[in-house]
């Protein structure tokens, strides 16, 4: 699967999930899907279009293209790093999250009342396992993996990087969880290559999930009825001095928490030797000739960042 074809799939995707909300948006009276169906779907739009796209390009056949899922072992002081690291990325997260909220409403909050409706051990699953293994093997396991290999490989790496965070970010389809996703799709984009496989992101968006709903359910099972009460005022719009205050206290901790996982980055690379792959990806390798150019943009991508952003348009001047 070339770069082409894995902007393909993407457009596939988009076109998928445009085409299953017209669907439903006409369909509503008939079909009601309840929160554990809806995200049932939201990673069926992604799966099924990525393994037929594995199955018809003939990727399983040829032992070197296997490599595109990654999934090496690690070693467990790796994943225990990951563990912090992916702590200390939360800040940052919130601060970008605090950012699309002058503008946008914050699309994980409007979700928690259905989320609380369902049990623990389902939400826990759906969200924390579940949906991060689905979407890092899309977009780090095929997208990010195909973007890599443009060029022979050599000092590809951060053209990959960047669309592979910008389709795992237009993904979402909201302006709200794009802005981040995209920052942490890159992060995870560097995990995959300093750990050298795929269950270094998978095991990073796991544990970005999980903590999530733990705590949500957490404050829930503490708090009770002021928990809810909560929940409802958070529907209602927040006011400007009170997201200046959030992001500035945030932006100080995300100041000093974000170099520190960058250093953990580096330990990671070091502690799993990759620091000659590393180099070749992002830098290249002068004594090697230079391949043939290909180009990583085309017009599958382009019309599906168009549409992407047309939807995501339309559904916040809808709000």
């Amino acid at each position: 699967m070339t770069s082409k074809r894995a902007n393909w799939l993407f457009l596939t995707v988009i076109l998928v999930h445009i085409g299953v909300v017209l669907f439903l948006l006409f369909a509503g009276d008939r079909i009601s899907f309840g929160i554990v169906m809806n995200f049932l779907v939201s990673e069926g739009i992604l799966m099924v279009p990525a393994l037929l796209f594995l199955l018809f390009s003939g990727e399983w056949k040829r032992p070197e293209r296997r490599e595109a899922a990654g999934f090496h072992r690690i070693k467990i002081s790796t994943v225990l790093m990951i563990f912090l690291c992916t702590l200390l990325l939360m800040p940052l997260v919130t601060v970008l999250n605090a950012l699309t909220m002058f503008f946008t409403d914050n699309a994980v909050a409007s979700l928690e009342g259905d989320i609380l409706g369902v049990s623990f051990p389902v939400m826990l699953f759906m969200i924390g396992i579940f949906g991060p293994f689905c979407e890092e093997f899309v977009f780090r396991g095929i997208m990010y993996k195909n973007y890599c290999r443009c060029n022979g490989g050599v000092g590809s790496g951060i053209p990959a990087v960047a669309l592979s965070a910008l389709t795992f970010g237009l993904m979402h389809m909201n302006f709200n969880q794009a802005i981040y996703a995209f920052a942490l799709g890159i992060f995870l984009a560097l995990l995959v290559e300093v750990a050298g496989s795929l269950w270094a992101s998978v095991a990073c968006h796991m544990f970005f999930n999980s903590f999530e709903v733990v705590l949500m359910y957490l404050s829930s099972s503490i708090l009770g009825n002021i928990y809810e009460q909560a929940l409802s005022e958070t529907a209602q719009p927040v006011t400007t001095r009170e997201l200046l205050a959030a992001l500035s206290v945030y932006l100080v901790i995300a100041a000093v928490t974000t170099p520190i996982a960058v250093c953990i980055l580096v330990w990671i690379m070091k502690n799993e030797g990759r620091e000659g792959a590393v180099r070749i990806l992002f830098r290249g390798k002068k004594a090697q000739p230079a391949p043939e150019q290909e180009h990583m943009l085309s017009v599958p991508l382009i019309l599906a960042v168009v549409l992407c952003l047309a939807y995501m348009s339309l559904e916040w001047f809808l709000m």
